[in-house]
Parts: C-alpha cells; structure tokens; sequence
C-alpha cells in the first residue's frame, strides 16, 4: 500500500513537472489568442487547489494536520482531478484516542491508509453520484454511495458540505471519518 501512496505521489510530481515545463515562451500569433480565452475560462474555475481549500476551512483544520503528518498535503495540491471526502474536525475528534495514535510519526503509514481511503481519482460532483455506486479509493478499498433524495452518504457517513470546488476537484466534507 505505501509503494502505490508512494507512486502515486511521484506520478503527480512528475506530471506536475511535465506540465510546468510546457508553459514556454510562444512568441506566434495563435498564443495570444489562446492565453485571452484561457484568461476568461481561468476567472470563473476555482483558484485554490483541495489543500489550500481545507486550509481555509477552520473545521477541516485536523484533516489538514493529518495530511502533513502523513505527507499527503503536496498530492492534494498536484493536477488530480481528485475527489475527497474531508471529515470534519468533530469527525476526527469522535476518533479519541486513536486519533492521538495515528498522529504520532511512527504511525505514519497506517495513517496515510486511513486518509487516502478518503480520496477517489476523477472529480465526481454530489449529481455524478448514484445510489449503489461503489468508488474505488486510492487506497485500494471502495466506498459505498447510497443517495436518498438530497442526502447523500458515503460507507455511512453524510455528506454535510457538497460540492466545495478546488482548482484539482471537488471536496465533499463528511461527518465521519472513514476506517478501511
């Protein structure tokens, strides 16, 4: 499992490489015209990336310290597109103790399981869901939608914020905090 975390990170990294070193100097005629529509379709998408949006959400702010300890915050900020499920703040808390254990450095590894349990590949909006849907996680598991008219829950846990858009996805904030 920390070999996939582990390629997975350095897919990222390289393609975020990749993509960096093709935004050269055009000096034609067609790059002008393409930076304006690209300018104008910019304005309207999303500028922060899924870490940033946590970061600037005061209830997800345990998930952020779990993706630092982790070493997972610089994945959520790569190209994705990704769709988390963020517990809340209160979710991490309902944890107890087990929260204080996964947050130590030598538990490392089981926590990146935990936390990458709660990512899917792709950016699926609350209306791309569909009852039964199982999803699979970077971590390897699957979670199970279930839908029931505007309420959506994921292996159990509600979704209580749909749809927070980030530059690489879209962030579902849930109530529980998911255990593979």
């Amino acid at each position: 499992m920390l070999k996939r975390t582990f390629l997975l990170a350095a897919c990222l990294l390289a393609l975020a490489v990749g993509l960096a070193a093709c935004g050269g100097d055009d000096d034609d005629a067609t790059s002008g015209a393409a930076t304006t529509e690209q300018t104008s379709e910019d304005a309207t998408a999303p500028q922060e990336n899924i870490t940033q949006v946590a970061q600037g959400t005061p209830d997800l702010s345990t998930l952020v310290e779990a993706l630092t300890v982790a070493e997972l915050a610089k994945t959520l900020e790569g190209p994705g597109p990704f769709t988390v499920f963020a517990p809340t703040n209160e979710a991490f808390e309902a944890l107890g103790n087990t929260l204080t254990t996964l947050l130590k450095p030598a538990n490392q590894e089981e926590l990146a399981e935990v936390l990458t349990y709660h990512v899917v590949p792709g950016e699926l909006t609350s209306s791309e869901l569909s009852d039964g849907e199982m999803l699979e996680t970077i971590q390897g598991d699957s979670l199970e939608v279930k839908v029931k008219g505007e309420e959506v829950t994921v292996n159990g846990a509600t979704v209580v914020t749909p749809d927070v858009e980030a530059s690489n996805g879209v962030v579902h904030v849930i109530d529980e905090v998911l255990i593979p």
